[in-house]
């Protein structure tokens, strides 16, 4: 059953175009017994500009559909475009490509080089492609996310939370068109946590910066602008302006619409 919010379009903070669109988006794993859909014909906008998280249970598809929608993992019907550009259209010389100029990733586990200070972590994407640091924009990032003093320090040598604060760095220095970030205070605790979503808030409402976030916690979500719920591969609610009170009382009411449906 699909709620109705989950079909009454929200206009977002913006009229720019979406930053990136699933038409018709199905992922299929497997063949015969073991087939698998892990998405179903989604279609979902992503708003330029805006904080949207992704929830869901287990196996609702929502980590499969973040992965979809930055290139991260092939498609089996359907069409994922980031701005303009419709990924299936792309070699994959191209789609690596576009991957490293406009997308940027934050993933649970960090994902820093252990070698490599936390300022070689930061502009280690610009190092790969060959390109400079924007100084100005760099220092930004650097005393948005307080790091200033940590900039020579390996990973080892920092907390759980600034080495997620390095991770989120990474991912805006080179100004990407849209941020994936995949369970990014799964492994914080509750104060890491509040910085590292604080920031990526204060991304968005000051630099501008276009998020997506999978997460399971309802705190987290409630940084968000926008929430969408999924399950069984299908996007089935919405919500607007959050708060970790509205988000859990929606995952509560969908959880009871299970139920009966089952």
């Amino acid at each position: 059953m699909v709620d109705d919010d989950a079909q009454a379009a929200v206009p977002g903070p913006t009229d720019a175009p979406p930053a990136a669109r699933a038409v018709g988006l199905t992922k299929i794993y497997g063949e015969g017994t073991t087939r698998v859909t892990a998405l179903d014909s989604v279609d979902v906008e992503l708003a330029a500009r805006e904080f949207t998280a992704i929830m869901g249970p287990s196996g609702s598809g929502k980590s499969t559909l973040m992965h979809c929608l930055a290139g991260l993992d092939s498609i089996t019907s359907g069409e994922v475009l980031l701005g303009d550009t419709a990924l299936s259209s792309l070699s994959d010389k191209a789609l690596t490509q576009l991957r490293r100029d406009a997308v940027g990733f934050v993933f649970q586990s960090f994902n820093l080089i252990p070698t490599l200070t936390a300022q070689e972590n930061i502009t280690l994407p610009l190092d790969i492609a060959g390109r400079k640091p924007d100084q100005q924009w760099f220092d930004r990032v650097v005393d948005t996310v307080g790091l200033r003093d940590r900039l020579s320090h390996r990973p080892s040598e920092l907390s759980g939370g600034q080495q997620q604060r390095v991770a989120c760095a990474r991912a805006l220095v080179s100004r990407p068109q849209i941020i994936f970030a995949d369970e990014p205070t799964g492994n914080l605790d509750s104060q890491s946590s509040a910085e590292v979503l604080g920031f990526l808030r204060q991304s968005v409402d000051e630099f501008h910066q276009t998020i997506v976030m999978v997460t399971h916690d309802a705190r987290a979500a409630g940084y968000a602008d926008r929430v969408i719920f999924l399950a069984d591969g299908k996007v089935v609610s919405e919500l607007r302006e959050p708060t970790a009170d509205t988000v859990l009382d929606r995952m509560k009411s969908l959880d009871a619409l299970a139920r009966v449906g089952g």
